[in-house]
Order: structure tokens, then C-alpha cells, then sequence
């Protein structure tokens, strides 16, 4: 499958948003072993979803074009 061989280049800009997403993944991990951001858990959820959402629409974008040159 050669769907993981394909090279992408990624801005600075775009990469913000991978990074927001996996430091919210690593929060919830977090927020499941002390309490201390239980009071926090839904707004990082909220966060996580979008910039997964964001990361994969991204990719997918950079994708296409990819595949058009």
C-alpha cells in the first residue's frame, strides 16, 4: 500500500495545528489519571476533536493536490 510513501512538505503554519492536537491527546491521558484536570476534561476534548478534524482535512487537501501535480 503505498498510501504511508507518499512525501508531503508541511508549514510551519500547519504544523501548529498537528502539535496542538497531539498535546491535547497527551492532556487527556493526563486527565484520566489525576484529578487535577478533570475540571478541564471537556474544553480539551472540544479542542482535540477540532484540531484532529483540522489535521486530517489538512492532509488529506495536501493530498490531492500532491496527486494532481
Amino acid at each position: 500500500m503505498n498510501f504511508f510513501k507518499i512525501k508531503t512538505s508541511w508549514s510551519n503554519a500547519e504544523l501548529i495545528v498537528l502539535k496542538v492536537c497531539i498535546a491535547t491527546a497527551y492532556i487527556l491521558v493526563g486527565a484520566y489519571f489525576h484529578s487535577f484536570f478533570r475540571n478541564h476534561y471537556v474544553p480539551v476534548l472540544v479542542i482535540f476533536g477540532v484540531t484532529v478534524i483540522w489535521s486530517v482535512y489538512l492532509w488529506v487537501t495536501k493530498m490531492k493536490t500532491k496527486k494532481q501535480d
